[in-house]
């Protein structure tokens, strides 16, 4: 079992509605020694592939982005869910639908940061059903740039965005992978590696 899955099993609650509140470690207070491991491991799958730039959506995805972009030494573009007036230029923009907020957003990068000779990480703390992931690789594609992979957190094996982003054929990388999990016991049992 690695760090993170221990981590999740130790502080990880399970809620109704296949709810799973990392929020004392992963997405509101983050653990920076947790997300260097999680970093290098990130780091060692990818180690093959000519990674210029990292590519995220804020909120949650931004400080694993940022440990993973200083193992790559590389800078770290996160999609905005907003529109504000310090935004300029052309826009790269993609609608999402949030699995936990349960709501649409249009995600915007700025097309001066992604271009055709970009390589692309992208990185996020969860996969549920993927349409995060797909609205990144739609701006990343759109920008001309190409997707050497996608590495997340936490993934919903028992969600069909892990299937979905496989099917379309790239390298999906998940530290940690859910099988089930049980709001009544609070039991997670993660995929065998």
């Amino acid at each position: 079992m690695n760090v993170l899955e221990e981590r999740i099993l130790k502080d990880g609650i399970v809620k109704e509605g296949n709810v799973l509140k990392v929020d004392s470690f992963l997405n509101h207070q983050m653990d920076i020694h947790l997300f260097g491991e999680m970093g290098k491991e990130f780091k060692s799958r990818f180690a093959d592939k000519p990674i210029n730039k990292i590519l995220t959506i804020e909120a949650s995805g931004i400080g694993i982005a940022c440990i993973v972009a200083q193992q790559f030494d590389v800078p770290v573009v996160f999609a905005k869910k907003s529109q504000s007036i310090n935004l300029e230029g052309e826009m790269y923009v993609a609608e999402v639908e949030s699995f936990t907020h349960k709501c649409k957003n249009n995600v915007i990068v700025a097309q001066k940061f992604l271009s055709p000779e970009d390589h692309v990480l992208i990185i996020d703390d969860f996969l549920a059903n993927g349409c995060a992931l797909q609205g990144l690789i739609r701006i990343v594609q759109a920008a001309g740039a190409t997707v050497e992979g996608i590495g997340i957190a936490i993934e919903k094996g028992f969600q069909s965005g892990g299937r979905i982003i496989r099917n379309l054929g790239f390298q999906l990388e998940s530290l940690a992978v859910i099988e089930k999990m049980n709001a009544q016991t609070g039991e997670i049992v993660f995929r065998e590696r």
